[in-house]
């Protein structure tokens, strides 16, 4: 049996035939692809407005300071995600709080920030960065209900979740990254994610405000709007200090191609999903599935005991898993601040056991026999 990876980019000739036509066209970089990749993955989502960037981090950044987060402000998400949905808050002097997460879903808990946000002074915290973990949607109108109640802005971290959905209240489906709930929502186009780039992300939203901030801040808050004809076409102002965080159209082209093939993935993706289930429902705790969510399965999380031992024994078997993801106060640098007082319980004990399965749509049927076989022998 050859490796099987956790995670793997599939990449086929269409993806490879729309990259050459860019390369072989007038611009590669901040040309029409970019454009068409927004619009088109705006209707996908169901948002108003999308912003293409260089990475999801960036894409975090973005929308922090589109909120109008500033040193010292204080942010709350989850510790159980990569460190960027906690960076993006310190990129900007602001300080990161953590609630803990769910149990059974391994998403940031509801009940845990409220009781954070309820342990302080009204105006202590600025907003909340929930986390669509593993793909399984966070329910963003109980935490737009919470945010709204204590006047938060919520960012939706969505970079495991394009083409994950849950029904809210009202019966409607609510897609990952529409803006509904979310003041902004942001997405990863990482190789192990579900739209390949090489790197890349997307921001979407439902305000015109803040998809001008985006646009602004992506581009060193450089503009050349209605100047040519006082200046000539050689003529721009910066208007506030921006970056440099926007995407090629060679990505994009490999964007808008991924993207048509993402409803097939996730429905490939759902299949393996069941398949685990399956064959470990009694014998192997997995993330579970709130009723009328559909999870966009970017990862598929076991618990075991013997977390460690069980990553070795697969890994001789050429079966690379990988944990997601070391809770993000104990890193080094957030260890420098003190989160003792935090109770982040269920966290502690999800990395204590946690372990990401293969999950990809190219993961073939006899591969994933293989991989609940060594998990079921192991002792």
């Amino acid at each position: 049996m050859k490796a099987i990876p956790y995670g793997k980019q599939n990449i086929d000739q269409e993806d490879i035939d729309a990259v050459v036509k860019v390369l072989k066209a007038n611009f590669l970089t901040q040309g029409p692809k970019v454009s068409e990749f927004e619009d088109k993955f705006a209707v996908y989502v169901g948002s108003k407005y999308a912003v293409a960037v260089n990475n999801a981090t960036s894409g975090l950044h973005l929308s922090v300071l589109s909120l109008g987060l500033r040193e010292g402000d204080r942010v709350i998400t989850t510790p159980i995600t990569f460190a960027a949905s906690a960076n993006c808050i310190r990129y900007v002097g602001g300080e990161a709080w953590f609630a803990d997460i769910d149990k059974d879903t391994y998403v940031l808990s509801l009940d845990s920030t409220r009781k954070l946000i309820e342990s302080k002074p009204k105006g202590f915290f600025k907003g909340i960065i929930p986390v669509d973990f593993a793909g399984l949607p966070v329910n963003l109108e109980a935490f737009k209900e919470l945010a709204k109640k204590h006047n938060l802005w919520l960012i939706e971290d969505a970079c495991h979740a394009p083409g994950g959905h849950f029904i809210d209240t009202k019966g409607v489906k609510q897609r990952c990254g529409n803006g509904n709930y979310a003041d902004v929502s942001v997405f990863s186009f990482h190789p192990v994610k579900h739209i390949a780039c090489g790197e890349g992300g997307m921001v979407t939203t439902n305000s015109e405000k803040i998809y001008k901030k985006l646009t602004s801040l992506r581009s060193h808050g450089i503009t050349k709007n209605n100047m040519a004809e006082d200046h000539g076409g050689w003529f721009y102002e910066m208007q506030e200090l921006g970056f440099n965080y926007r995407l090629t159209d060679i990505q994009c082209a490999l964007g808008i191609t991924q993207l048509a093939k993402n409803d097939k993935g996730v429905a490939r993706r759902n299949e393996i999903a069941k398949k685990y289930k399956e064959a470990f429902k009694g014998k192997i705790k997995f993330q579970s599935l709130p009723k009328g969510s559909y999870n966009a399965h970017h990862l598929f999380v076991i618990e075991v005991e013997k977390r460690k031992e069980l990553y070795d024994y697969l890994r001789a078997f050429k079966i690379y898993t990988q944990v997601h993801y070391i809770p993000i106060h104990r890193l080094p640098y957030y260890k420098k601040i003190d989160y003792s007082t935090a109770d982040l319980t269920h966290s502690e004990k999800y990395y204590s056991r946690c372990l990401s399965l293969p999950m990809y749509p190219s993961l073939t049927n006899e591969e994933q026999e293989f991989v609940i076989e060594k998990t079921l022998s192991f002792k």
